[in-house]
């Protein structure tokens, strides 16, 4: 039974390493150069394997799955059985789980930006009265 929350923790874990890298490539400012340029490839390109490379960094579900592959290299990380079907099993459960961090994360920002509009609204009518 401990082996099973050893690898519940894990999976957690390594699913927001995915998820934090993921998200920050594919969202945050610091890569919008990098990822608008990828995004110009990714229409631009007459070859459809250089299209479909350019649109991984511009996908964080895409990012996400080779994230994890490179995550899975360096930690040696299976789930439930340890022969390469842990690491097909982890190769798919850890990007969505990443994923689903990133949905909550994009609904949390999305309440934070539309609180703190609702209070420079509220702070606008009080300094105008």
């Amino acid at each position: 039974m401990q082996i099973i929350y050893t690898q519940i923790f894990w999976l957690v874990i390594l699913s927001m390493v995915v998820a934090s890298i993921a998200w920050t490539v594919t969202q945050e400012e610091i890569f919008s150069e990098w990822r608008d340029f990828c995004e110009d490839k990714s229409k631009t390109c007459g070859n459809i394997l250089q299209r479909k490379f350019f649109y991984v960094f511009t996908c964080e579900y895409c990012f996400s799955h080779w994230v994890t592959f490179l995550v899975l290299i360096l930690t040696g990380f299976r789930l439930l059985i340890d022969d390469l079907r842990g690491y097909i099993l982890a190769f798919f459960l850890i990007p969505w789980l990443a994923n689903q961090w990133m949905s909550v994360y994009r609904r949390l920002r999305v309440d934070i930006k539309h609180e703190n509009l609702l209070a420079e609204e509220v702070k606008e009518k009080i300094d105008s009265n």
